[in-house]
């Protein structure tokens, strides 16, 4: 089997990276390429009640259960399906259920931490880091967190300025110097999503030679 290349997107919290990934995965073709989202391996704190992992930092390298993400990353570069986790944002806790991802041509990680953690951060053959202003993302933010999360405005607010700011300074933002490109507002740049379908196509097409 042709080797597997993993493409890695990191970035601020609601800086664009998951529309950029799922763009690059439409425009690229389904059968192409795998999206994997950092976020869906949050470390499971079961054995915690609600009220002790909401006060959780999940802004850090160690809230990701890295070793789990090599593990499956391994595994599709093998050319083995994985069992996917799954998330729960409003109740901060993983699902019972998982998703089957297949091995692709290119594999796609995305997430906040994708170039801040060491062991995830080697194993990424081509790095882009999505920069977006921090007011923009925070509005974004807040939008999301109250709509999809079940949030309170009070609750993402004190969460953005306790963690995600602070966290994003700490880890985030030092990322962005090992990106191989820059994208500024991510999925909404077409003319940087044109380039990246067009490199993502060679490799496939140098994958099925």
């Amino acid at each position: 089997m042709e080797k597997i290349i993993i493409i890695g997107i990191g970035g601020g919290t609601a800086s664009g990276k998951t529309t950029l990934a799922h763009n690059l995965v439409r425009d690229s073709g389904l059968n192409a390429t795998t999206l994997v989202k950092l976020d869906d391996y949050y470390r499971n704190r079961s054995e915690l009640s609600f009220e002790e992992r909401k006060k959780l930092n999940y802004d850090t390298p160690d809230a990701f259960d890295v070793p789990l993400v090599i593990a499956h990353l391994n595994a599709l570069k093998r050319g083995e399906s994985i069992a996917c986790p799954s998330y729960d944002f409003a109740n901060h806790i993983r699902k019972g259920t998982t998703r089957k991802l297949d091995p692709k041509p290119v594999i796609i990680i995305e997430g906040i931490m994708a170039l801040a953690i060491p062991e995830v951060r080697a194993m990424i053959d081509f790095k882009i880091f999505v920069d977006t202003p921090a007011d923009v993302r925070l509005l974004r933010r807040i939008h999301r967190d109250i709509h999809e999360r079940g949030r309170t405005l009070e609750e993402v607010a004190e969460q953005y300025l306790t963690t995600v700011r602070p966290m994003h300074d700490l880890h985030v933002e030092p990322s962005k110097i090992y990106a191989d490109i820059i994208v500024p507002e991510g999925g909404y740049n077409q003319v940087a999503l044109d380039l990246l379908v067009g490199h993502v196509q060679k490799i496939i097409h140098h994958h099925e030679k």
